[in-house]
């Protein structure tokens, strides 16, 4: 749970920016204890002009438009600041590769805690040639030989732990800490693997048993990733996005923000046989044109089978279809084509269907769990685990000291001065009048006291 203090101001939440190629998203949310999310704050910015096939290439812009949104997020915190991010990390350079670790344990050897740690602790130190390992997934053991789900405690000669490192072009994890932590002063909780976070909060453990192809249609890039027996089997990323289909609407001499709009309206992934009148808005913004239907579609439809076709190509070489059996999930928002699970149905002769973050992920807050757009961003807030708010600094409790009545109060410099002057006055003045007071009893004393008298 979270603790407010004051006005609705938070002290824990989790904070993650989703770097993406149409819009970078940044979210605030708070874990409750029944491990649904909290939505608290959202915010977008255009990323078109720093952010290329989902990694940073403008890096001076790109910590620009993430400080202006951290700005946004903390207005809707009532004075909470976000002290550290989590970030996703995806584009065209990430993929998954094998790695294995094997343990001689001798004669009658046992696995146990510590052997496990060990493998993994092994597998950290490998560094590939050329690339970054973003993460360690999916570990899978085997005792001789033999595959076995839980290795602990179980006899045997060898064990071999194999893993999926996430790797990248080292640039990809540079170029995020050069712009977020250098160059925009935010510090960062961590670096997750975006796919990996989405696959988390759209896909169920029974979906990964069964088998399962999650595909990602982002503006820039197409994530796929292939599970099987809940362990992740293959993640490729394929340089080609929805943002090539708008790129090709606009040779019919419409501008990029129309062309979007008529894609998201009235593109289709199957041409449609009835043709019909769309009305655009010329290029100087003055008046209207028409262009037709059919046209329009012959270009989505045209764009959007290349890209299936590379799919396709990826998916046969990693899993056949009696490996499916949960079928596949498209998400993202390039998946909201028209007709896009048809197309890919049609040709791949198994179920498809759109989805996005599953249900009871999301308890609350102002943004709609089934906007794929903000997916990412969701599944970043599910993996974070550190408290990203800045501490709250509270202001100590005013001190109060009893004063001693009984003491005398301290005199003022000028009460001070005038008390030392009258006891000079008294100590020159009416002292001297008493020591000649008291000569003169003492001279009449003697005269008395003098028996010739």
């Amino acid at each position: 749970m979270y603790k407010k203090i004051g006005h609705m101001q938070y002290t824990n939440f989790i904070a993650a920016i989703d770097l993406g190629t149409s819009h970078i998203i940044g979210i605030v949310g708070i874990k409750n204890s029944d491990g649904t999310l909290s939505i608290i704050a959202h915010e977008t910015e255009l990323s078109t002009s720093c952010i290329r096939r989902g990694c940073v290439y403008n890096v001076t812009e790109t910590a620009n438009k993430v400080r202006r949104l951290i700005l946004k997020l903390e207005n809707k915190l009532h004075g909470t600041k976000i002290g550290k991010v989590y970030v996703g990390a995806g584009g065209m350079s990430l993929r998954s590769i094998d790695h294995t670790v094997p343990k001689i344990l001798g004669k009658d050897g046992i696995v146990s805690e510590e052997v496990i740690d060990s493998l993994y602790k092994e597998c950290q130190q490998y560094h590939p040639d050329m690339l970054d390992v973003l993460a360690i997934v999916s570990p899978t053991y085997y005792i001789d030989g033999e595959p076995v789900n839980n290795p602990v405690g179980i006899l045997g000669n060898r064990v071999e732990a194999h893993y999926k490192l996430i790797v990248a072009r080292p640039s990809l994890r540079n170029h995020i800490l050069n712009s977020i932590r250098d160059q925009a002063k935010i510090e960062i909780a961590g670096i997750l693997v975006s796919p990996i976070a989405l696959a988390d909060v759209i896909l169920s453990d029974d979906e990964k048993k069964l088998g399962c192809a999650l595909i990602s249609f982002g503006a820039g890039v197409t994530t796929l990733s292939i599970y099987k027996e809940g362990y992740l089997k293959i993640l490729s990323v394929l340089p080609l996005g929805s943002h090539l289909i708008t790129k090709d609407i606009m040779s019919l001499h419409i501008v990029e923000a129309e062309a979007e709009r008529i894609k998201r309206a009235y593109g289709s992934a199957i041409i449609e046989k009835e043709d019909m009148p769309i009305q655009v808005n010329s290029a100087d913004n003055v008046g209207l044109r028409e262009i037709s239907l059919i046209d329009l579609n012959s270009i989505v439809e045209a764009r959007s089978r290349e890209i299936l076709e590379n799919i396709y190509a990826r998916l046969n070489e990693c899993a056949s279809k009696e490996e499916l059996g949960a079928g596949i999930v498209i998400t993202g928002g390039g998946s909201a084509l028209k007709k896009l699970p048809e197309a890919i149905s049609t040709k791949l002769k198994i179920d498809v269907r759109c989805s996005s973050v599953r249900k009871g992920i999301v308890s609350s807050g102002e943004i709609h769990p089934g906007n794929p757009e903000y997916a990412v961003a969701i599944g970043l807030l599910i993996q974070g685990a550190e408290n990203c708010a800045t501490p709250v600094v509270e202001k100590p409790e005013p001190e109060f000291v009893q004063v001693d009545t009984k003491k005398e109060e301290k005199k003022s410099p000028t009460e001070e001065i005038s008390k030392q002057k009258q006891v000079k006055e008294k100590k020159g003045g009416t002292g001297l009048i008493n020591r000649i007071k008291k000569g003169m009893d003492d001279m009449a004393k003697g005269l008395f006291d003098n028996e010739d008298f």
